[in-house]
C-alpha cells in the first residue's frame, strides 16, 4: 500500500501554538485524536495493514530545565534530537518519557500503550530550530493501533508520571504486599559470592533483630567456583558443600521472621553446564565474556525448561520468591530467525510469556523482584518489587533511581540497590545512605556481624523509621523535586504528615498544620525552613543513632534563622 504522511491537529496548546502531529506510515493510516482532560489527549493510529508508524511533534524549548525517562542514566539535561533512539520494551525500559520546564512543571509529558512490542523513541533538541523534538515508532497493525497519551497540561511533572501508571493499568493490578515494602537483606555486596548455609542464617538471625523482613540470597548458592562468571547457571542445583540441605536451611531462616528470596540470572545457561549442548541450537546470543548463552525464549520447550528450574525454589525448598535477573539481557539487537519449533516471531512476545508462565508456576502470594532497566508495565502482574540498578557505595545514584522508578513503578515496590560501606565508614554517613534511599525500600548488605556498636544504632535506628513511616513514605503523594538538580529534595505527604529528604542546602517547605519529619543527608547542617504563614511549632533535633540533641519550641515566620540538623540526623516539627 502507498506510504501515508498526515498532519494532524491534535487540540493541545503548546507555547500559544496548536500542536501538530506529523503522521506517517508504510501503509494508509487513520489518526484520531480524543480529550482525555484539560491539556491531555490520546492519539490512535491505525493502519490500514502491518506497518511501521511513526508520530511526530515539536513543542518551543522555552523555560524548560531538563528530559526525564525511566532509562536516562541519572543524566537530566537536555539531550540533541540527533542522538541514537532508544528501544523501549518488555525486556528493556519503558515508553514514556517528559520534558520539564521550570518549577518543575511538565512541558510535555508522552507515553505509548504498545509496552510489550519494541518501540523506537527519539527524543531532543533540534539545533535548527529551538524547538524540542518527539517521535515515537512501532510496528502497528489494524488491530494494534500505536496508541500515545500526551500531556502538555502544565502540571507538576510527578502527577503527570502518575497519571500515565493509571494509563497503562496500574489500578488494575494489586498491589505488592507489605512484606515487599519492609527493610531487606541481601547477601550480594556482604558475602559476594561466598555464601554459605551457617554464613546466611548468621546474618539473618542480626537482620531480623534490626527489622528486616525479608533476605535475599544472590550468587553463589548454586556452584562451588567462585570466579564471578556464569558458567555454572542454568541447571540451578543448590551447592552440596554450601547448601547440603536447602530445604532444611530454608526453613531455619524463616524461623528468624523472614522471607526467603532465592536469585536467578533466568537467561542465561552456562558453558560449564549439561545442559549448554542441549540449549545451543535455541539460543539469541552467546556472551563470551560471561562464559554463557542467552536462551531463546521464543521456544516453548525453553520457556519450560527456565520455568521448571524456577519453580523448584517455591515448590521443592520452601522459598517465599525469586530475585529474577538479567531479563533485559534478552534484548538483544539482531536476533536469529526463529526456527520451526517457535510459537512467536517477536523476542519481546516470547520474553513476555517466559515471565507469564514464571508467575503462574509460581504460588500465590510469591515475592518476585526485578530491577532496573526492564521497567515495563508489561511485567508489572508477575511481580512485587522492582529494584534500582547497580550503584555500590553510591547514595546519590541510588536516590536518583528509586525515584525515577517511583514515578513510574505503579503498584511494585521500588526497593534501592543494596547498600554496603566500609568498615571503618562514620555512623552519620551511614545514615546519609539510608536518608538518600528514604522513599523506597531499604537493601541492607553488609556483614551485620562486623558493624560497630555506633553503626548498628543508626542501622536500628532508621530501619525502625522506615517500618514506621512506610505509609507516608511509600504511600503517600509523592513529589521529588529539580529533576535537573538531581532531586535535593524528595517529599510525600498525607493529610497529616510531611516527610522531606534534604540532599542539598536549599530551603524547605513547611506547612503549619501538618507534622514535619526532615531527614538530613546534607553536610550542611544549618537548615532553612520556608513556612507559609507564621506559626509556632515544637522542634525536636534527633542524631544519626536517633538520639535527642536538642528540644525546644520554635517560633517560625519568613525571618525565622535556620535549625541545626546533624548530618544524617531527623528533625521532627509538631
Amino acid at each position: 500500500m502507498a506510504r501515508a504522511d498526515l498532519s494532524v491537529s491534535s487540540g493541545l496548546f503548546a507555547g500559544g501554538t496548536e500542536l501538530v502531529l506529523q503522521v506517517s506510515g508504510d501503509a494508509d493510516v487513520a489518526c484520531t485524536v480524543r480529550p482525555l482532560a484539560d491539556g491531555v489527549a490520546e492519539v490512535r493510529v491505525v493502519p490500514a495493514a502491518p506497518a511501521v508508524v511513526t508520530v511526530a511533534w515539536q513543542v518551543p524549548c522555552v523555560d524548560t530545565t531538563a528530559y526525564w525517562s525511566p532509562d536516562s542514566n541519572d543524566h537530566r539535561g537536555l539531550p540533541p534530537f540527533w542522538r541514537r533512539p532508544r528501544a523501549a520494551s518488555v525486556a528493556r525500559g519503558a515508553p514514556v518519557g517528559c520534558l520539564v520546564g521550570a518549577g518543575d512543571v511538565a512541558v510535555c509529558t508522552f507515553a505509548a500503550g504498545e509496552v510489550v512490542r519494541p518501540v523506537l523513541v527519539r527524543t531532543g533538541v533540534v539545533e535548527e530550530t529551538g524547538d524540542f523534538g518527539f517521535s515515537v515508532e512501532h510496528h502497528a497493525e489494524p488491530e494494534r493501533a500505536l496508541v500515545l497519551r500526551l500531556d502538555l497540561s502544565g502540571r507538576p511533572f510527578p502527577h503527570t508520571c502518575a497519571e500515565v501508571a493509571m494509563w497503562w493499568g496500574a489500578d488494575a493490578v494489586p498491589a505488592a504486599p507489605r512484606v515487599a515494602r519492609m527493610p531487606a537483606y541481601s547477601t550480594w555486596y556482604a558475602m559476594q559470592q561466598h555464601v554459605d548455609a551457617p554464613g546466611v542464617q548468621r546474618q539473618a538471625r542480626l537482620a531480623a533483630e534490626l527489622g528486616c523482613q525479608a533476605i535475599i540470597v544472590d550468587d553463589g548458592w548454586h556452584t562451588d567456583d567462585r570466579g564471578r562468571g556464569y558458567g555454572y547457571v542454568g541447571e540451578w542445583e543448590p551447592s552440596p558443600v554450601a547448601f547440603p540441605d536447602l530445604a532444611e536451611h530454608v526453613a531455619r531462616v524463616r524461623d528468624c521472621g523472614l522471607a526467603y528470596l532465592l536469585w536467578y540470572a533466568l537467561p542465561f545457561v552456562g558453558r560449564q553446564t549439561a545442559l549448554w549442548d542441549r540449549v545451543r541450537p535455541y539460543t539469541l546470543a552467546v556472551k563470551e565474556h560471561m562464559d554463557a548463552a542467552i536462551v531463546d525464549p521464543r521456544y516453548p520447550a525453553m520457556r519450560d525448561l527456565l520455568v521448571a528450574k524456577l519453580a523448584r525454589a517455591t515448590g521443592e525448598w520452601g522459598m517465599d520468591g525469586l530475585k529474577i535477573d538479567f531479563v533485559d539481557q534478552f534484548a538483544v539487537e539482531d536476533p536469529p530467525e526463529p526456527g520451526p519449533e517457535a510459537d512467536c516471531a517477536s523476542v519481546s512476545e516470547g520474553v513476555h510469556r517466559l515471565m507469564e508462565q514464571v508467575a503462574t508456576t509460581l504460588p500465590a502470594g510469591a515475592l518476585v523482584e526485578l530491577r532496573q532497566p526492564y521497567v515495563s508495565p508489561a511485567l508489572w502482574p508477575y511481580a512485587t518489587m522492582i529494584r534500582a540498578s547497580d550503584c555500590p557505595l553510591s547514595p546519590t545514584h541510588n536516590r536518583q533511581r528509586t525515584v525515577d522508578l517511583r514515578l513510574i513503578a505503579g503498584p511494585l515496590a521500588v526497593h534501592a540497590d543494596m547498600m554496603m560501606w566500609h568498615p571503618a565508614e562514620r555512623p552519620e554517613r551511614v545514615a546519609v545512605q539510608l536518608i538518600n534511599v528514604l522513599f523506597a525500600v531499604p537493601q541492607i548488605s553488609v556483614d551485620l556481624a562486623a558493624q560497630t556498636p555506633e553503626q548498628m544504632a543508626v542501622l536500628r535506628f532508621w530501619t525502625r523509621f522506615f517500618v514506621e513511616h512506610a505509609e507516608v513514605l511509600q504511600g503517600g503523594s509523592f513529589e521529588p523535586m529539580r529533576p535537573d538538580l538531581g532531586y535535593p529534595l524528595v517529599r510525600a505527604h498525607s493529610a497529616e504528615q510531611v516527610i522531606v529528604g534534604r540532599y542539598a542546602p536549599v530551603p524547605v517547605p513547611f506547612e503549619p498544620g501538618r507534622g514535619l519529619l526532615l531527614a538530613n543527608a546534607d553536610d550542611s547542617t544549618t537548615v532553612s525552613l520556608a513556612p507559609t504563614r507564621p506559626c509556632t511549632v515544637d522542634a525536636t533535633v534527633l542524631d544519626c543513632q536517633g538520639g535527642v540533641a536538642e528540644r525546644r519550641r520554635l517560633a517560625l515566620d519568613e525571618a525565622s534563622p535556620p535549625v541545626e540538623v546533624p548530618t544524617g540526623g531527623l528533625l521532627r516539627l509538631e
